[in-house]
C-alpha cells in the first residue's frame, strides 16, 4: 500500500531552517539574479560595510560578524552607524528574488500541511516567496521567523502581521520591518513584540502534545545563540518524556557532529539523519509525514508496516507540474476536513 491511501490523521510536524537550508537552496536553485546568498561572516563584504566596521576601534573587531556587532552595539548602543549597518543589510537582501520556476523552497512549502509548522532563523526572503504562490495550492503550513526577516513586517497595535514596508490595501495598516541583528551577548527575544510572538508559536508547537516530528534543516545549534537554544529546550522539555515523537536532521556535517550538537532534544535511538532534503521523510512522503511515522513506528495494523513512501521529483519543470503532482494528495485532504 502506498502512503497516499493512507488515512488522514497524525500530529504536527514542526522544521527549523537555519543557514545550511539557504545554502542548499543556493546550490540547487540559486537567487533569479544570480545574487549570492551571504553568510553570517560574509555580511562583512557587503559594500559600504567592511568601511563603516573599520571606523570603529579595532579592539572591537574580531572575524565573527555578530560578535563585532555585539561588541560595537555594547560599546555605542546609540550610534547612528549601528543603523546603516542594518540598512545595508536590508537593502541587499530585500532585492533577492526566487527564480520563476518551482524551487527547493516551494517543495518545502508543498512537503506539508497546515497542521504544521515552519520556523526560520533566515533573513532572506525567499521562504516567505515560496508561501505566498503556493498559498492557493491546499492547505499550507504555519510560519514563525525566528530572527525576524526582510520580507515580513508586524503591526503591533492591530496583532498582524504582513508585508513588510507595505500598508494592507484592505486595512491600510502599516507592517514596519522586524528587527535583523541582535547584541549575542544579550540576545533577549522577549523585548521585539514580533520576535517574541513568533517565539511564542513556536514554543507553543514544542510544549504541545500533537507534536509527531521535528526535523532540523541546516541548523547547527550554534554556541553563539544560547538563547534560542534554550527557549527550544524549555519548551521540548525531558527528552526521556520524548519517547514517541521523531527528531530528524538534515545536514552536511558529520553524524556524529550533528547528534552530539541536539544531544538535548533526542530520545536515543528516536532520530533520523541525511546530508539531503530530498533524502529526508518530507521529500519521501511529502504532506504526510506524521502518516508515515505512525505507519513505521506505531503500526496500527500489520498491513501500516509495509506502507511504501510516496517520493516528490527532486525538480519539476514548471509550477503546473508541481501543483499537479501534489493535487491528488490535497483533494484526500480536502475529504477528511469537509
Amino acid at each position: 500500500m502506498n502512503i497516499k491511501e493512507v488515512s488522514i490523521s497524525g500530529g504536527s510536524h514542526v522544521v527549523i531552517l537555519g543557514a545550511g537550508a539557504s545554502i542548499a537552496f543556493s546550490l540547487h536553485d540559486g537567487e533569479a539574479k544570480g545574487m549570492a546568498l551571504p553568510s553570517m561572516n560574509n555580511l562583512f563584504n557587503l559594500e559600504g560595510i567592511s568601511q563603516i566596521i573599520s571606523s570603529f576601534p579595532q579592539s572591537l573587531i574580531t572575524s565573527n560578524f555578530e560578535e563585532t556587532y555585539s561588541n560595537i552595539s555594547e560599546a555605542y548602543p546609540d550610534d547612528y552607524r549601528l543603523s546603516d549597518i542594518n540598512s545595508i543589510i536590508y537593502e541587499y537582501f530585500c532585492k533577492m528574488k526566487l527564480p520563476n520556476k518551482p524551487t527547493l523552497y516551494d517543495q518545502l512549502i508543498m512537503s506539508l500541511t497546515g497542521k504544521d509548522l515552519i520556523a526560520t532563523f533566515n533573513w532572506d526572503p525567499f521562504l516567505f516567496q515560496a508561501s505566498q504562490r503556493n498559498y492557493n495550492h491546499g492547505s499550507n503550513p504555519i510560519i514563525v521567523y525566528l530572527h525576524g526577516n526582510v520580507a515580513v513586517g508586524y503591526n503591533k497595535k492591530n496583532n498582524m502581521i504582513g508585508p513588510a514596508g507595505l500598508r494592507s490595501p484592505r486595512t491600510n495598516n502599516y507592517y514596519r520591518h522586524s528587527q535583523l541583528l541582535y547584541p549575542i551577548k544579550n540576545k533577549d527575544y522577549t523585548k521585539d513584540w514580533f520576535i517574541s510572538q513568533q517565539w511564542k508559536t513556536l514554543k507553543d508547537f514544542l510544549a504541545g502534545d500533537n507534536i509527531t516530528m521535528v526535523t532540523v534543516f541546516g541548523y547547527s545549534a550554534p554556541v553563539t545563540d544560547k538563547a534560542a537554544l534554550q527557549m527550544m529546550k524549555d519548551a521540548w522539555g525531558d527528552i526521556n518524556k520524548r519517547n514517541v515523537e521523531q527528531f530528524e536532521i538534515i545536514d552536511i556535517r558529520d553524524e556524529n557532529e550533528v547528534i552530539a550538537s541536539w544531544k538535548e532534544f533526542i530520545h536515543p535511538n528516536h532520530y533520523d539523519y541525511c546530508s539531503s532534503f530530498y533524502d529526508s521523510i518530507l521529500a519521501k512522503c511529502p504532506r504526510r509525514t506524521s502518516e508515515m511515522f505512525y505507519c513505521r513506528y506505531i503500526p496500527a495494523t500489520e498491513e501500516d508496516s509495509f506502507v511504501e513512501e510516496n517520493p516528490m521529483p527532486e525538480r519539476f519543470d514548471s509550477f503546473e507540474d508541481m501543483w499537479n503532482w501534489f493535487q491528488p494528495l490535497i483533494d484526500k485532504e480536502d475529504l477528511y476536513t469537509l
